[in-house]
């Protein structure tokens, strides 16, 4: 642990601490192993002098395209020992959005599998196993880093239609850090944490990096961190005592957090990425005043370094707390001048240690985004070094709090969060205006009774497209969470006098029933119609719906899932469900798998 009265020290620095007084302990568990900190040092340390020997060093930005494993946390720490930043590519992205981004962010080099999909685009491919061995990069030493280095970019939901990259600095991402320490959000001790949120969004930033502070990360595959027996069973058998997620994936797996099952200490919960729904805060706060686990809400926008605010979930009433060491938070009327009063009602500004660099070449985005701070001059406060004087424009309505702490009241723009990923309804928009058939597209977010947030899009075409050609025609170009789960039609977007899209005149959200209804047969087709009927909020299914054009999507896929293999022993994998989206496909699909199972003896 770092000294927290001095200015915080670099994430590698800290790793190589760590390293040399603890080499034995185990640093990362994944599927694949698991390594200590002496051996995440070597490997680090062969990767990052490959990397240097292709030209890598500061301020140069590497993609990183690799699943969820230990080579994941193996190569972004050897980036940074490098002295670059790194651009996490989801491998699972359409390949157009991974070839604008890496174009966009012209990066060179790319850590990932060497027949990678980008290879054709014309970067440079290594493997993080290729290296293992390779005498001289064994020798490479970390590279100084400067605060204001770049650490990562990560990209982010666009309004125009392209998503933008926020590019955030070394010393921010150690701040970050720092300030969850002297929050007393991490504890003092080494803890074991569940590496649970995709590389892609930015709360990864603040649960792999704790690595650097001598803390273990024990890494969740996409169907451990989504199931709630194999969850369980991974927090039992690694011991996790941190866990990361988001209100939509606590709905998911709440009932095996809630059995806590084996003594020890109790498990730390990290909630973020949207508002803490208030059955969920009272659901929770009752757990913990029943000891039975730790939770703590934590707020912040990507620009802001991940997290501003925290408060630990305890009492009545969500609320996104106070801002954390090193933050500043004003929230601004209408008149522009700070709300002090209790009750009163603003947009939040965010100052401070925390602030990214800005977007990766957008400097006018940048400008507009992250503005001069003019309360310090005011007296409201020390100028902190480092951090330009700005302060950013989040675009969060928030209300000021007796005790001084901030509730979280909504957007004040179009942007919308849906299972904890930030979207700008703009790039939406145009993915699906850009169908050949359609002439218009408004995009709005509504909160479905039974399957919670979801995105609805309203299009004008003379010869209109169905919703599965249009769903299949905004797979190729967004990924999986910004993918609409309903396309109405509709003659004409209506406008008030002034213009404006009139909202209240669009017809009620509802999803696309199957043309003719066909009656399920089977045994697994009415299973399946019984299940889908349930986790859908719908009356009856016909055999030819499509689970997604009725609003499913990937957290309520997972609810069929498990009951599949509650009802029939069998393991279905998310992916299958999206590739047989038809009742009748999926129920022969199941079929074949449980013909082609061996007989229990």
């Amino acid at each position: 642990m770092t000294d927290l009265a001095q200015k915080p020290v670099d994430l590698v620095a800290r790793f190589l601490a760590t390293a040399q007084h603890a080499p034995d302990r185990i640093a990362v568990r994944g599927a694949d192993g698991e390594l200590t900190f002496a051996e995440l040092d070597q490997r680090t340390a062969q990767l990052a002098g490959a990397l240097a020997a292709r030209g890598v060093g500061t301020g140069d930005l590497v993609g990183v395209s690799l699943p969820r494993s230990t080579q994941l946390v193996v190569s972004l720490l050897a980036v940074w020992r490098a002295g670059a930043a790194y651009l996490p590519l989801d491998p699972r992205y359409p390949v157009d959005r991974l070839e604008y981004m890496a174009e966009d962010a012209g990066i060179r080099v790319l850590v990932g599998a060497p027949n990678h999909v980008l290879r054709a685009s014309g970067l440079e491919i290594v493997a993080p196993d290729s290296v293992a061995g390779d005498p001289e990069a064994a020798d490479s030493e970390p590279v100084a880093a400067d605060p204001l280095d770049p650490a990562y970019v990560i990209y982010t939901s666009g309004s125009t239609g392209r998503p933008k990259g926020v590019q955030v600095g070394r010393g921010s991402v150690a701040d970050l850090v720092t300030a969850l320490e002297r929050a007393g959000v991490y504890a003092e001790e080494p803890r074991v944490v569940g590496w649970n949120a995709s590389v892609s969004f930015d709360a990864s930033v603040q649960q792999w990096a704790r690595i650097c502070r001598g803390d273990t990360i024990a890494i969740l595959d996409e169907d451990q961190r989504t199931d709630p027996v194999q969850l369980r069973t991974l927090l039992d058998a690694y011991g996790i005592q941190d866990l990361d997620l988001t209100p939509s994936h606590w709905e998911l797996v709440r009932t095996c957090l809630l059995d806590s099952g084996a003594d020890g200490p109790l498990p730390r919960l990290f909630m973020g990425g949207e508002p803490v729904p208030e059955r969920t805060w009272q659901e929770i706060s009752k757990a913990t005043a029943n000891g039975l686990l730790e939770a703590v809400n934590l707020y912040g926008p990507t620009e802001c370094t991940v997290d501003a605010t925290s408060a630990w979930i305890t009492g009545e009433g969500p609320h996104i707390g106070h801002p954390l060491p090193g933050t500043r938070a004003y929230v601004v009327g209408d008149d522009l001048r700070q709300v002090t009063a209790p009750g009163e009602t603003g947009e939040l500004y965010l100052a401070g240690d925390g602030l990214a660099l800005g977007y990766l070449n957008r400097p006018a985005l940048t400008a507009e985004r992250f503005v001069a701070d003019p309360f310090t001059a005011n007296g409201n406060g020390p100028r902190l070094l480092g951090d330009g004087g700005r302060m950013y424009r989040t675009g969060d309505q928030v209300r000021l709090r007796a005790d001084g702490s901030l509730e979280f009241i909504g957007r004040v723009d179009r942007q919308v969060k849906i299972r904890g990923y930030r979207i700008e309804l703009g790039e939406v928009e145009a993915a699906v205006s850009s169908h050949r058939r359609v002439t218009a597209a408004v995009l709005t977010g509504y909160r479905d009774p039974a399957l919670g947030d979801q995105l609805v899009a309203y299009y004008v075409a003379d010869e209109p497209p169905t919703g599965a050609e249009l769903r299949d025609h905004c797979a190729a170009v967004l990924p999986e969470f910004m993918v609409p789960s309903v396309f109405m039609a509709v003659d004409t977007i209506p406008l008030t006098v002034n213009g404006k899209v009139d909202w209240e005149a669009l017809p009620a959200p509802r999803s696309a029933p199957a043309e003719q209804f066909v009656e399920p047969r089977g045994t697994v087709e009415k299973l399946l119609a019984e299940v889908w009927a349930e986790v859908l909020g719908r009356d009856r299914i016909s055999a030819d719906d499509n689970f997604f054009a009725l609003g499913g999507h990937s957290l309520v896929a997972l609810k069929v899932i498990s009951r599949l293999k509650r009802e029939l022993g069998l393991a279905v994998r998310t992916k299958e469900v999206y590739q047989h989206p038809q009742l009748r496909e999926l129920a022969g699909y199941v079929e074949a798998k449980l013909a082609a199972a061996p007989e229990t003896p």
